[in-house]
């Protein structure tokens, strides 16, 4: 019904630099809420950013000023421009959204499939 496809996620050296996407498709009406949230092994599920249908953002404090989340409403994507990457931003990255289906009255959640960002030092 409602697909959350993430690209652009690979292996690159501490100081560098990825650019992940997520494009949702399916019987969307409206997307509220999207995020990127990782997870490295041993470790719980974390949120690293989010951004509201009218751009506001949220960061967590490890990625301030390395990381930008952004939007594309047309196009129902959402980006992640990290920079500066440090090896304990290896961690497997998933794709959130809190959206209405077409012709629901409330608001459900989704995941992607996640997507491997390792960074070696």
């Amino acid at each position: 019904q409602v697909q959350l496809v993430e690209t652009g996620g690979g292996l690159v050296q501490a100081g560098g630099s990825l650019r992940l996407s997520c494009a949702a498709s399916g019987s969307i009406f409206r997307i509220l809420t999207m995020a990127w949230y990782r997870q490295a092994p041993g470790n719980e599920r974390e949120l690293v950013a989010s951004i509201t249908s009218g751009g506001s953002t949220n960061y967590a404090d490890s990625v301030k000023g390395r990381f930008t989340i952004s939007r594309d409403n047309a196009k129902n994507t959402v980006y992640l421009q990290m920079n500066s990457l440090k090896p304990e931003d290896t961690a497997l990255y998933y794709c959130y959204a809190a959206l209405f289906v077409s012709g629901a009255t409330k608001v459900n959640n989704y995941w992607g499939q996640g997507t491997q960002v390792t960074v070696s030092s």
